[in-house]
Protein backbone atom coordinates (compact mmCIF):
# COMPACT_ATOMS: atom_id res chain seq x y z
CA UNK A 1 0.00 0.00 0.00
CA UNK A 2 0.89 3.95 -0.51
CA UNK A 3 1.96 6.04 2.26
CA UNK A 4 -1.55 7.18 3.95
CA UNK A 5 -1.60 10.82 4.59
CA UNK A 6 -2.02 12.21 8.10
CA UNK A 7 -3.73 15.61 8.83
CA UNK A 8 -3.74 18.12 11.49
CA UNK A 9 -7.13 19.75 12.50
CA UNK A 10 -6.01 22.78 10.30
CA UNK A 11 -6.83 20.12 7.37
CA UNK A 12 -3.13 20.65 6.24
CA UNK A 13 -0.76 17.29 5.57
CA UNK A 14 1.05 16.82 8.64
CA UNK A 15 2.64 13.74 8.12
CA UNK A 16 2.53 9.96 6.34
CA UNK A 17 2.18 6.37 7.62
CA UNK A 18 2.30 3.41 6.22
CA UNK A 19 -0.75 1.06 7.16
CA UNK A 20 -0.85 -2.65 7.94
CA UNK A 21 -2.10 -4.41 4.85
CA UNK A 22 -3.15 -7.26 7.04
CA UNK A 23 -6.16 -4.89 8.20
CA UNK A 24 -6.73 -2.18 5.46
CA UNK A 25 -5.81 -4.63 2.48
CA UNK A 26 -7.47 -7.70 3.06
CA UNK A 27 -9.79 -9.71 0.68
CA UNK A 28 -13.77 -8.18 0.73
CA UNK A 29 -15.94 -11.22 1.09
CA UNK A 30 -19.56 -9.34 0.80
CA UNK A 31 -21.63 -12.70 1.89
CA UNK A 32 -19.26 -12.73 5.14
CA UNK A 33 -19.97 -8.87 6.10
CA UNK A 34 -23.65 -9.70 5.48
CA UNK A 35 -23.99 -12.45 8.14
CA UNK A 36 -21.69 -10.80 10.76
CA UNK A 37 -24.13 -7.63 10.20
CA UNK A 38 -27.04 -9.80 10.38
CA UNK A 39 -25.77 -11.60 13.81
CA UNK A 40 -24.53 -8.34 15.58
CA UNK A 41 -28.49 -6.71 14.72
CA UNK A 42 -30.22 -9.89 15.53
CA UNK A 43 -28.19 -10.07 18.67
CA UNK A 44 -28.90 -6.56 19.56
CA UNK A 45 -33.15 -7.45 19.35
CA UNK A 46 -34.53 -7.58 23.11
CA UNK A 47 -36.47 -10.06 22.78
CA UNK A 48 -39.10 -8.99 24.96
CA UNK A 49 -42.46 -9.14 23.49
CA UNK A 50 -44.67 -11.87 25.67
CA UNK A 51 -48.68 -12.84 25.71
CA UNK A 52 -50.36 -15.13 27.67
CA UNK A 53 -51.59 -18.72 26.60
CA UNK A 54 -55.06 -19.80 27.80
CA UNK A 55 -53.33 -21.29 30.78
CA UNK A 56 -52.08 -17.75 32.00
CA UNK A 57 -54.94 -15.29 31.12
CA UNK A 58 -57.52 -14.60 34.27
CA UNK A 59 -60.96 -16.54 34.11
CA UNK A 60 -62.55 -19.73 35.58
CA UNK A 61 -61.63 -23.05 34.37
CA UNK A 62 -64.58 -24.65 34.93
CA UNK A 63 -67.23 -25.67 31.84
CA UNK A 64 -69.48 -22.85 31.36
CA UNK A 65 -72.31 -25.08 30.35
CA UNK A 66 -73.54 -28.36 29.70
CA UNK A 67 -72.39 -30.16 26.80
CA UNK A 68 -75.63 -30.79 24.94
CA UNK A 69 -79.33 -29.82 24.66
CA UNK A 70 -78.69 -25.87 25.24
CA UNK A 71 -78.79 -24.66 21.52
CA UNK A 72 -75.52 -23.51 21.78
CA UNK A 73 -71.64 -24.09 20.57
CA UNK A 74 -70.34 -26.59 22.46
CA UNK A 75 -67.48 -24.59 25.00
CA UNK A 76 -65.38 -26.05 27.53
CA UNK A 77 -63.76 -22.98 29.23
CA UNK A 78 -63.57 -19.35 29.91
CA UNK A 79 -60.34 -18.86 28.57
CA UNK A 80 -60.49 -20.44 25.40
CA UNK A 81 -58.72 -18.44 22.68
CA UNK A 82 -61.70 -18.46 20.37
CA UNK A 83 -63.65 -16.55 23.53
CA UNK A 84 -63.13 -12.29 24.45
CA UNK A 85 -60.47 -12.04 26.80
CA UNK A 86 -59.36 -15.79 26.25
CA UNK A 87 -55.14 -16.49 25.88
CA UNK A 88 -53.25 -15.82 22.67
CA UNK A 89 -52.38 -18.89 19.68
CA UNK A 90 -48.96 -19.30 19.27
CA UNK A 91 -47.95 -15.63 20.72
CA UNK A 92 -44.83 -14.34 21.38
CA UNK A 93 -42.76 -15.31 24.63
CA UNK A 94 -39.35 -13.99 25.82
CA UNK A 95 -36.67 -15.17 23.92
CA UNK A 96 -32.94 -14.70 22.92
CA UNK A 97 -32.57 -13.85 18.73
CA UNK A 98 -29.03 -14.11 19.19
CA UNK A 99 -27.10 -16.51 17.05
CA UNK A 100 -23.41 -17.34 17.00
CA UNK A 101 -20.89 -16.36 14.38
CA UNK A 102 -17.28 -17.65 14.72
CA UNK A 103 -14.64 -15.27 16.18
CA UNK A 104 -12.40 -15.15 13.08
CA UNK A 105 -15.09 -15.05 10.61
CA UNK A 106 -16.19 -11.87 12.31
CA UNK A 107 -12.27 -10.50 12.41
CA UNK A 108 -12.24 -10.75 8.68
CA UNK A 109 -15.65 -9.54 8.07
CA UNK A 110 -14.61 -6.98 9.95
CA UNK A 111 -11.57 -6.23 8.26
CA UNK A 112 -13.22 -6.66 4.91
CA UNK A 113 -15.05 -3.29 5.87
CA UNK A 114 -11.81 -1.88 6.85
CA UNK A 115 -10.24 -2.53 3.92
CA UNK A 116 -13.36 -1.57 1.50
CA UNK A 117 -13.31 1.86 3.34
CA UNK A 118 -9.77 2.49 2.67
CA UNK A 119 -9.94 1.40 -1.08
CA UNK A 120 -12.66 3.75 -1.03
CA UNK A 121 -11.00 7.38 0.00
CA UNK A 122 -13.56 6.84 2.86
CA UNK A 123 -10.38 6.51 5.99
CA UNK A 124 -9.43 9.57 7.27
CA UNK A 125 -6.57 9.70 9.52
CA UNK A 126 -6.04 13.17 11.63
CA UNK A 127 -3.87 14.35 14.54
CA UNK A 128 -6.47 15.42 16.88
CA UNK A 129 -5.32 18.04 18.77
CA UNK A 130 -8.19 20.47 19.62
CA UNK A 131 -7.25 23.87 21.25
CA UNK A 132 -10.28 23.43 23.27
CA UNK A 133 -12.46 20.68 24.30
CA UNK A 134 -15.72 22.12 23.29
CA UNK A 135 -18.16 20.50 20.13
CA UNK A 136 -17.84 23.58 18.09
CA UNK A 137 -13.95 22.74 17.99
CA UNK A 138 -14.59 19.43 17.26
CA UNK A 139 -17.02 20.21 14.13
CA UNK A 140 -14.45 22.43 12.78
CA UNK A 141 -11.66 20.10 13.05
CA UNK A 142 -13.85 17.31 11.36
CA UNK A 143 -14.98 19.50 8.52
CA UNK A 144 -11.52 20.59 7.72
CA UNK A 145 -10.81 17.19 6.66
CA UNK A 146 -13.30 17.05 4.76
CA UNK A 147 -16.19 15.36 7.13
CA UNK A 148 -19.90 16.34 6.01
CA UNK A 149 -22.01 13.59 6.70
CA UNK A 150 -22.19 10.34 8.80
CA UNK A 151 -18.71 10.05 10.52
CA UNK A 152 -17.10 7.59 13.22
CA UNK A 153 -14.68 9.02 14.98
CA UNK A 154 -11.83 6.61 16.77
CA UNK A 155 -9.43 7.61 19.44
CA UNK A 156 -7.58 6.26 22.27
CA UNK A 157 -9.15 5.26 25.47
CA UNK A 158 -8.18 8.29 27.15
CA UNK A 159 -9.92 10.74 25.35
CA UNK A 160 -12.48 10.54 27.74
CA UNK A 161 -13.65 14.20 26.66
CA UNK A 162 -13.77 13.82 23.45
CA UNK A 163 -15.91 11.17 23.41
CA UNK A 164 -18.58 13.01 25.74
CA UNK A 165 -18.63 16.44 23.33
CA UNK A 166 -18.75 13.92 20.65
CA UNK A 167 -22.06 12.61 21.37
CA UNK A 168 -23.73 16.52 21.13
CA UNK A 169 -22.77 16.33 17.50
CA UNK A 170 -25.39 14.57 15.07
CA UNK A 171 -24.09 12.21 12.59
CA UNK A 172 -21.29 11.54 14.81
CA UNK A 173 -20.52 8.02 16.41
CA UNK A 174 -17.21 8.23 18.95
CA UNK A 175 -15.36 4.76 19.97
CA UNK A 176 -12.15 3.34 20.90
CA UNK A 177 -10.26 0.69 18.11
CA UNK A 178 -11.58 -2.53 20.71
CA UNK A 179 -14.68 -1.49 20.48
CA UNK A 180 -15.13 -1.29 16.13
CA UNK A 181 -17.83 -3.21 14.49
CA UNK A 182 -18.93 -4.07 11.79
CA UNK A 183 -22.82 -2.55 11.35
CA UNK A 184 -21.18 0.72 12.62
CA UNK A 185 -18.54 0.46 10.20
CA UNK A 186 -20.72 0.28 7.04
CA UNK A 187 -23.42 2.94 9.02
CA UNK A 188 -20.63 5.43 8.19
CA UNK A 189 -19.85 7.86 5.17
CA UNK A 190 -16.24 8.35 6.80
CA UNK A 191 -14.07 6.52 9.05
CA UNK A 192 -11.97 9.29 10.88
CA UNK A 193 -9.45 7.62 13.17
CA UNK A 194 -7.12 9.29 15.53
CA UNK A 195 -3.15 8.91 15.04
CA UNK A 196 -2.97 7.80 18.36
CA UNK A 197 -5.19 4.83 18.27
CA UNK A 198 -3.73 3.64 14.50
CA UNK A 199 -1.26 1.50 15.90
CA UNK A 200 -3.74 -0.01 18.56
CA UNK A 201 -6.56 -0.59 15.82
CA UNK A 202 -3.57 -2.71 14.08
CA UNK A 203 -2.81 -4.91 16.27
CA UNK A 204 -6.27 -5.19 18.23
CA UNK A 205 -7.76 -6.66 14.34
CA UNK A 206 -4.25 -7.61 12.32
Amino acid sequence: MNPFPIYGTSGQQVDTVQLSEAVFASSINAPLVHRAVVMQRASARQGTASTKGRGEVRGSGKKPWKQKHTGRARAGSARSPIWRHGGIVFGPKPRSYAHPLPRKMYRSALKAVLSSKASAGDVILIDLALEEIKTGALVRALSQVGVNGKALLVVEEGKVDIVRIGKNVKLLKVMHGKDLNVYDLLWCDKLVIARGELQNIQEIWE
